[in-house]
């Protein structure tokens, strides 16, 4: 075998072992959703975004909710008997208003019990579709957020009170047709959540989380946690099983030239009397 022979097989393993090492993970992951299914007597659905490293070229691709996701969910909800429960795995930074939409839509309607697992962050349109569920399981250090709509860069509460604050005339037509866009998008999504809430409380409750998550009191990325949102009057709860975090560590991160946390991946102990860290068995 020449060089060049042994330069293209090179070439050949580094393009395709990509492929295969996504193949086991999806293999991996499929074992344990099926675990959790069987221990749980529900159907489980994972909708996990991360940025992870797909392509053979080692390219990084970002993960939001997409119209494609609902697709898929609203797929494996309507497969799912309707006396069976529903555990959703959500790890999400947002997404499409109405690809969420959809989905809390449909976990609404589902007869049975739906629960949301949030094992890191559900936020803006991952927090949409929570409020939907029956009950919200958290990590203790997990967040929501606010699902106040955002028009571009800019918050549509931000743009209203902007325009609030200054003279008719000395707001351009553009400004004002995107005030006037603002206005409905607050309204429409004040009156989803609402909706989705009323289900689970009565409707000056409903009205007052909903006013709280949708006004913009909040900057869109504020981290609410699972203590707030216990006080706020969410079904909140904290015993997240095992088998939840197993599953996230079968999403990794893409990898780049040297990681920026490392650590030794074993629980510790310590001996009573002790200051030593023992590994466990």
């Amino acid at each position: 075998m020449s060089f060049f022979d042994l330069l293209w097989l090179l070439f050949i393993i580094s393009a395709i072992s990509p492929v295969f090492k996504q193949r086991i993970l999806e293999a991996q992951r499929y074992r344990l959703l099926r675990s959790l299914e069987i221990k749980r007597n529900s159907r489980v659905i994972a909708l996990i975004h991360r940025q992870e490293t797909l392509s053979f070229l080692g390219l990084p691709i970002f993960r939001y909710i997409t119209i494609e996701d609902s697709e898929e969910i609203l797929r494996a909800i309507r497969m799912t008997p309707k006396d069976m429960p529903i555990d959703l795995i959500l790890h999400t930074p947002g997404g499409l208003v109405l690809a969420s939409t959809q989905i809390a839509l449909a976990l609404s309607k589902h007869p049975a019990k739906v629960t949301v697992f949030v094992p890191h962050y559900a936020m803006s349109g991952g927090t949409l579709i929570a409020l939907a569920a029956d009950e919200i399981v958290m990590d203790p250090n997990a967040v929501l957020g606010p699902v106040d709509p955002q028009l571009g860069e800019y918050p549509a509460a931000s743009i209203v009170r902007a325009i609030s604050k200054k003279s008719i005339d000395e707001v351009d037509d553009k400004t004002l047709i995107l005030g006037d866009v603002a206005e409905k998008a607050l309204s429409q999504v004040y009156e989803f959540v609402k909706k989705l809430l009323m289900e689970k409380h009565d409707e000056e409750k409903a009205s007052e989380i909903a006013k709280i998550l949708t006004e913009g009191k909040y900057t869109h990325d504020y981290p609410i946690t699972a203590d707030e949102g216990q006080k706020l009057g969410l079904n909140i709860s904290t015993e997240v099983p095992d088998e939840i975090y197993a599953l996230m560590q079968l999403y990794p991160q893409s990898q780049g030239l040297r990681p920026s946390v490392q650590y030794i991946p074993t629980p510790y102990r310590f001996k009573e009397g002790s200051d030593r860290p023992r590994k466990r068995l």
